[in-house]
């Protein structure tokens, strides 16, 4: 019997967001392909050389992406939709960013400041969010016909890379069912299913290349294990693996599954031909017996024990308690976090000015790996070994439950007090349309943005002298504003019907309004990636929440009283607001969730004392909450739409209320959607045409909603007559008075001069629009 230490991936941006750097350098013109490759065959080489020095057995190779890892599949598949102009062979840079921001011909690119052209004028490939995860992925597209082929070596190149610099590492593949079923098809009833047989000597061929290599083992996520599948899945999977142990024998498979339990599903994973198997004990502790008790004797099991998505130190002596009976047997183990470490901030080490006791509750990537560690020798040589560090442990998890830091007594109180009604409008949305309509005076189609508008090097250098020092607390106020007023002078200038004060205050749309409330504490360097370069710092939810004092009103109040047009009020959701951050596991979601939209809900009355006549709650990462199996969706939903309500329900009829979301599959939750309640919402669906209100209009919802008429992920500018037609596609689904015209999201990440030319075009798209309308 041995236990040895697995990770089953590692953050790729880099300790100090190298990769981020790089990317934005290649991308603006300012480096060339080789810096770029170049950055990131240094960040592999240092988190290979690391993982091993730290103590991890099983190291991954292939969980490096420049953008994203479903792309990189798609990459390696050859599942390159014809828009892109690929004719074969191996997928280029030019290729693979295309499909991930999109690409404009050369002059038009060169004029909007976008950096790189492609001689190409392509949308980016629709995206998504992985799982129930913050993380986003390209969805693979497929098209009648399909034909795969090997068009990417990166996960043989990247193995041998480790290899030649004396790493051996086990590659990592998206498993070839799961990729599938996250792919669509723009022909009509074709099953992505249908397409395995055509996949599979693809995948054969790489794992038979691998084996050449020299790889003994390859890592194979197949995460929709943990869904709720049909027997079609169930038959693919047997499929599928059937014919890779025979087609590349030579290779032993681990299959990976994380995010949940197995379920009614373990039969299925464990009578597939592999040679190992790893499992999510964080998320599904339950299944730990049955899987042991079920699994082959010859079967390789990995258990994930160690929290891969959150950031809390494990209680070591606890897992002991519960590990030790189970490795008194003959059978070898893997000792593994729940899922790749991609979802965590990198070294703990680089947070030094966190408050003291809540830092000793912490671990972050590296310290995980250290826990996996520990927990090994542990179970391998005895307690013994490895005491200085389970008392560590000890001490910590005793600090955290005896801390006062934790618990507030007024928050309680609160929260008791909490009734029904408060979770409700006064009246129906056809009579607050009533009383809206003559207050705000607007035009058919009007037009708006998401909230935020571009920050630029020049906002976050002030951003930056202000927190060192450099200036004081009234020159960035003073820069501040003459910004908000330069945007907003801009918005009335191409004739933006409701505007916002351009969010250059703000750092996040989370951090923001978390490091003005109680029980959050935030970080200098815990950057996670949500996709491409764009990184966040979650906040780390830990302990009960309130709103000691207003968060918004002044900005808003400065931002209104230099303009006779609507300007809205911006607030983050509660929902959203612990959906992007660490949050406590020491109390359910929910009661966390509660806590605060009660402090959301203070800021919304206090906006609309101010005269505020539109304010906007976005929720975001509604959806993404939602939990893995359908039978759990009516819990969480439940909660989360009475938190939104909670949190919006505390004003007057006259006063509007908009919420946002990003990108989102929303036929199966449209009810809740609709049960929000909010007078209007905005959606992302420029990448999908429209495609998503598809389930507003079955729904027949009844509110406004402002679809989004360009996408702000690309630097793209769509002509005014693209965003026409697509207003136009719009107008087949829903009713001209419900529709408002917006981006998809906010702005903050793009750069000035492609913002303006899309938004005076999405302008001339609106008037255009209300042409047709008289």
């Amino acid at each position: 019997m041995s236990i040895t230490v697995a990770t089953l991936g590692f953050p790729r941006i880099g300790p100090r967001r190298e990769l981020k750097s790089a990317l934005e350098s290649f991308w603006s013109g300012k480096s060339d392909a080789q810096a770029l490759l170049a950055v990131a065959a240094d960040l592999r080489a240092k988190t290979w050389t690391r993982q091993r020095d730290l103590g991890v057995d099983h190291i991954p190779s292939n969980d490096f992406s420049l953008y994203d890892h479903v792309l990189d599949t798609s990459a390696m598949v050859g599942a390159i939709p014809a828009i892109y102009g690929w004719s074969g062979g191996e997928v280029g840079l030019d290729t693979y960013f295309a499909m991930a921001r999109g690409a404009q011909n050369q002059d038009e690119t060169e004029q909007a400041g976008c950096g790189h052209g492609h001689g190409l004028d392509v949308p980016a490939s629709e995206m998504t969010k992985w799982f129930d995860t913050n993380y986003h992925y390209l969805v693979p597209e497929f098209a009648e016909g399909q034909i795969f082929a090997l068009s990417s070596t990166k996960v043989v190149d990247q193995f041998v890379e480790a290899r030649d610099q004396g790493v051996d590492t086990r590659p990592v593949l998206l498993g070839p069912v799961t990729y599938l079923k996250l792919g669509k098809s723009k022909a009509q009833g074709l099953d992505p299913r249908t397409l395995l047989d055509t996949i599979l000597p693809v995948y054969a061929e790489v794992l038979n290349r691998l084996a050449e290599a020299g790889a003994q083992w390859v890592q194979i996520d197949e995460p929709c294990l943990v869904l709720d599948l049909d027997k079609a899945d169930r038959s693919a999977l047997h499929h599928a693996y059937a014919s890779l142990a025979k087609t590349a024998p030579a290779v032993k498979v681990m299959l990976t599954t994380y995010f949940g339990g197995l379920v009614d599903n373990l039969e299925t994973a464990l009578s597939l031909p592999v040679a190992g198997l790893h499992v999510d004990l964080v998320r599904a502790p339950e299944q730990l017996d049955v899987v042991i008790a079920r699994a082959p004797a010859e079967l390789v099991l990995s258990l994930g024990v160690i929290d891969g998505r959150n950031v809390w130190r494990a209680d070591l002596e606890r897992l002991l308690d519960r590990l030790e009976p189970l490795v008194a047997g003959r059978r070898d183990w893997i000792l593994a976090p729940s899922c790749s470490l991609l979802h965590t901030p990198i070294d703990l080490d680089a947070e030094r000015s966190l408050d003291p006791d809540v830092r000793t509750w912490l671990a972050f990537a590296i310290q995980k790996i250290e826990e996996l560690a520990t927990l090994a020798k542990a179970l391998n040589h005895g307690r013994a070994s490895v005491a200085d560090m389970l008392e560590t442990s000890r001490l910590a998890a005793a600090s955290r439950r005896a801390s006062s830091k934790i618990h507030d007594p007024a928050v309680a109180e609160r929260m008791a007090a909490v009734t029904g009604a408060m979770s409700r409008r006064a009246s129906g949305f056809g009579q607050r349309r009533a009383a809206q309509a003559p207050r705000l005076g607007l035009p058919p189609f009007p037009t708006t943005t998401i909230g935020s508008f571009p920050q630029t090097e020049e906002v976050r250098k002030a951003r930056s002298d202000h927190g060192k020092g450099v200036i004081d607390d009234a020159q960035y106020e003073s820069f501040l504003r003459e910004e908000t007023a330069r945007v907003v002078r801009w918005q009335e200038e191409i004739d933006l019907d409701v505007l916002v004060h351009g969010e250059f205050e703000r750092n996040d749309m989370v951090q923001y309004f978390g490091e003005q409330l109680r029980g959050f504490v935030f970080t200098k360097n815990a950057w996670v990636q949500s996709y491409g370069s764009r990184c966040v710092r979650p906040p780390i939810l830990y302990g009960d929440v309130s709103r000691p004092a207003p968060m918004t009103v002044e900005w808003w109040r400065y931002a209104q009283s230099l303009t006779a047009r609507p300007m809205k009020g911006m607030l983050t959701g509660p929902v959203t607001i612990l959906n992007w951050s660490f949050v406590r596991d020491d109390v359910t979601r929910e009661f966390a969730c509660r806590q605060i939209a009660l402090a959301i809900r203070d800021e919304v009355v206090d906006l609309e004392a101010a005269g505020a006549k539109i304010i906007q709650i976005d929720e975001a990462a509604l959806r993404e909450g939602l939990p893995l199996r359908r039978g759990d969706w009516k819990a969480y939903l439940d909660w989360a739409v009475e938190c939104f309500r909670l949190s919006a329900s505390g004003v007057a009829d006259q006063t509007q209320i908009h919420t946002h979301m990003c990108y989102s599959e929303f036929n199966d939750i449209i009810a809740a959607i609709g049960a929000m309640d909010a007078d209007v919402i905005s959606i992302e669906t420029a990448r999908s045409k429209m495609e998503l209100l598809d389930a507003f209009a079955d729904y027949a919802y009844p509110a406004e909603i402002g679809p989004g008429v360009y996408d702000i992920h690309s630097p793209r500018v769509p002509a005014a007559e693209e965003m026409a037609d697509l207003l136009k596609a719009a107008r087949t689904r829903l009713a001209s008075g419900q529709l408002w015209v917006n981006p998809d999201c906010g702005l903050k990440t793009r750069k000035w001069p492609e913002t303006r030319a899309a938004l005076i075009n999405m302008v001339a798209a609106a008037k255009t629009a209300r042409q047709s309308v008289g």
